[in-house]
């Protein structure tokens, strides 16, 4: 089994700064890729940034030029510094696990609030 604990969430006035981390623990062989999704009030979970093979990043429109993504390979951890926050911004913010054998885990998640 394996287990992601986010952390880092919060609230914030619009501008702000805040940086996520997702922190794996159990029986990992192998990681494909991980990511962070969100889900607003109301609409459907999305793609927020996703990180493969440790260097290969993805972002969603929305946030390119303001989010980063990134990984510490020894610790497991995946992190996502969130910068120029926007109200639209405001959501739940899942960890996403993907294994080399296609098994998926997410977080519990954590409430990033942005006010305006």
């Amino acid at each position: 089994q394996v287990q992601l604990v986010e952390s880092g969430g919060g609230l914030v006035q619009a501008g702000g700064s805040l940086r996520l981390s997702c922190a794996a623990s159990g029986t990992i062989f192998a990681i494909r890729a991980m990511a962070w999704y969100r889900q607003a009030p109301g609409k459907q979970r999305e793609l927020v940034a996703d990180i493969s093979s440790g260097v290969i990043t993805n972002y969603a429109d929305s946030v390119k030029g303001r989010f980063t993504i990134s990984r510490d390979n020894a610790k497991n951890t995946v992190y996502l510094q969130m910068n120029s926050l926007k109200p639209e911004d405001t959501a739940v913010y899942y960890c996403n696990l993907v294994t080399a054998l296609s098994r998926n885990y997410w977080g519990q998640g954590t409430q990033v609030t942005v006010s305006s």
